[in-house]
């Protein structure tokens, strides 16, 4: 047995006056609980509903056109280069596509899988974290409740209903996080040479170097800051810098540059600069390598993006957000920051208490809060969206676990596990229990006094119109009435009855010392919460999807006819995907395809009004999505105009 693996085992041995026999670190149970969720929260909303304009569609039909083209290099959507992101996501979506077919479910099946693979990371990191201040036969219970704090938290689930990657992000972190402690770990351990040392970390030096090339094709460089960023501080603050050296930097590059390398230099050379016009801001000449290395990173960083086609979120805000995509697992993080605090103020006290528990809890504390500020920090300090902080969550959930686990030993005890027992109960007590009450009385009422809507009534014709929030990526939520509630009764029901659960079933189990119990039954009523949130999305679909109105054209069209969409390309980007045909764009020469529209090979899809009239009155067949109200009778001047569908305020019209 390898000395690393020597420490390794000496966690799971509690030194007891019976004797340390080794506990089962990995729970059947627990992995089974893990695993059901997964199942009703993820694969359960996989097939429905269809996919949203904008972000997730553009992603996907990327990806759709990636294998239409055969081309796995040049990211294209509706025909044009497309220079935005790197290329891993499209990459998930494109080969599940490949096997399963063409479907929306196919597409969005890789981040699901993604979402299990971040609940096993967070298990296992947190064993490593809390076994020595779990319950002494439960070493598993801190990585275990922070597992379901992350699969049942607000903010990994809604950013989990769309194709983005910040997911993935969270993943690579964690995982980055959890083979730097264990290289540390092999690094300082005693009894071994040097040489034996070396050979140890350098599997889990290259795995690292392995998943930060992964996050660099995720998101691009800040897969660099973020793994990079952590090592060092840690390493500083441990005053151990001299070990960036035995890091096994020369393969560790080399694995790194293997993976990352190849499609940033394909993607160079297949777009190479060509000269831009004057006017918008841009250099005189430009390809993808000033897009995507400066515009798409640094100017982003400094808000500074041309062109500026996103939000900025306020820095106050942004915090907010974060304790929002926690809930309902933030109220214990109180406890828990001031629990890591005091222990990495008396580590240097402590550390003759017991070597192995205190070290494992200062790595903990130091860990844990790092990642949660350096994250947090870098976004505080540049342009920033409301999910850009989900790569923090697991730190935060992790945080929460460590609490609830030591809180599960004894409410009698003496020891730190009191203070944790009792700060959960009193967080609990005088902030989500009053929380969950107010927000069950409100859906409870929204529930019972909306007005029934009309049968067949179409949601737009309920709602308001708020286009000043729609930079925001639930910026629809403000467009709610009090006529609209109606629509949404079920699931405002639903909401209310798991909010007794989150609030009072699962106090009234706590106060009882039934911990395990108090937090199985605020997942599964988050769960139920989670659920009525996904039955939400759907009643709000025609909103923000156009699924339906793309089976409406695929019914009727023929070899020869246009799609066209009335506006900027998000606006209906999933009907792309849904007909798979390319659309034509009316005044939508921005955001997205602006760029990419420069390149000689760009197809001839943006036109004007004047240019749609024309169209309009010519022999070829039409297909036109708008929102505009105004479109039919102005268009009716040239040709007939017919209604072939209309949903969430949008219009399928056609010239024959």
């Amino acid at each position: 047995m390898q000395p690393d693996h020597l420490y390794e085992e000496a966690i799971v041995h509690e030194p007891s006056p019976q004797n340390a026999a080794p506990r089962r670190l990995w729970s059947p149970v627990s992995l089974a609980i893990i695993f059901s969720l997964w199942l009703i929260l993820q694969i359960g909303g996989l097939f429905s509903p269809g996919l949203l304009d904008d972000v997730d569609s553009i992603y996907i039909e990327i990806a759709r056109e990636m294998l239409q083209r055969h081309d796995f290099v040049t990211p294209t959507i509706d025909g044009i280069r497309f220079f935005d992101k790197p290329p891993l996501m499209y990459w998930m979506a494109a080969g599940s596509m490949h096997l399963f077919g063409i479907h929306d479910w196919a597409a969005r099946f890789p981040l699901a899988l993604a979402v299990l693979a971040l609940l096993l990371a967070v298990y296992a990191l947190g064993i490593r974290l809390f076994a020595t201040t779990s319950p002494i036969d439960k070493p598993e219970r801190g990585g275990f409740y922070a597992a379901l704090a992350v699969a049942t938290s607000i903010g990994p689930y809604l950013y989990t209903r769309f194709y983005i990657p910040d997911i993935l992000l969270a993943l690579w972190m964690t995982l980055a996080v959890h083979l730097f402690l264990v290289t540390l770990n092999r690094l300082q351990s005693d009894g071994t040479s040097s040489s034996q040392r070396q050979k140890s970390t350098l599997q889990p030096c290259l795995a690292f170097a392995a998943v930060m090339a992964a996050n660099v094709l995720t998101k691009g460089l800040i897969g660099l800051v973020f793994p990079i960023g952590f090592v060092l501080l840690y390493l500083a603050f441990t005053k151990q810098l001299r070990l960036v050296f035995k890091l096994h930097l020369i393969p560790s590059t080399v694995v790194f540059l293997a993976l990352a390398a190849p499609w940033h230099i394909l993607a160079a050379l297949r777009t190479p600069a060509i000269p831009l016009p004057a006017g918008f801001g841009l250099p005189a000449t430009g390809g993808w390598a000033w897009f995507y290395l400066y515009n798409e990173h640094i100017a982003r960083f400094l808000s500074k993006r041309i062109p500026h086609d996103y939000g900025q979120t306020p820095v106050l805000l942004f915090w907010l957000y974060l304790a929002i995509w926690v809930l309902p697992w933030t109220v214990f993080l109180p406890g828990a920051i001031a629990n890591h605090v005091r222990t990495l103020r008396n580590r240097a006290s402590n550390i003759t208490a017991n070597t192995l528990s205190v070290a494992r809890d200062h790595e903990a504390a130091l860990s844990l809060l790092l990642w949660s500020i350096l994250v947090m920090g870098f976004f505080s300090l540049s342009s920033r969206q409301e999910y850009y902080s989900i790569p923090a969550i697991p730190a935060l959930c992790l945080l929460a676990g460590g609490l609830l686990a030591r809180a599960d030993q004894s409410s009698r005890s003496t020891r730190p596990e009191a203070t944790a027992t009792e700060s959960a109960l009193h967080w609990h007590a005088y902030l989500l229990l009053p929380l969950a009450t107010i927000i069950a009385i409100l859906c409870g009422y929204f529930a019972i006094t909306a007005p029934r809507p009309a049968p067949g009534a179409d949601l737009a014709s309920l709602l308001n119109s708020n286009p000043d929030f729609y930079n925001l990526s639930l910026g629809h939520l403000f467009d709610l009435t009090g006529d609209a509630m109606g629509i949404f009764r079920g699931p405002l029901i639903a909401v209310s009855l798991s909010m007794l659960g989150v609030g009072f079933g699962s106090y009234l189990l706590r106060r009882r010392s039934f911990t395990y119990a108090a937090n199985l039954v605020l997942a599964a009523a988050m769960t139920l919460t989670l659920l009525a949130a996904h039955e939400g999305l759907v009643r709000f679909y025609p909103i923000l999807g156009s699924k339906a109105l793309a089976a409406t054209v695929n019914h009727d069209i023929r070899p020869g006819d246009r799609v066209i969409i009335d506006g900027w390309l998000s606006s209906g980007s999933s009907i792309l995907f849904y007909t798979g045909q390319q659309a034509a764009l009316v005044n939508g020469r921005i955001y997205g395809p602006w760029y990419g529209s420069f390149w000689p090979d760009a197809p001839p899809i943006f036109g004007t009004d004047e240019g749609l009239r024309q169209a309009w009155s010519g022999s070829q067949r039409i297909f036109l999505l708008t929102f505009n109200k105004q479109r039919a009778a102005d268009l009716a001047r040239f040709a007939p105009v017919h209604l072939l569908a209309s949903e969430g305020g949008k219009f399928i019209l056609s010239n024959r």
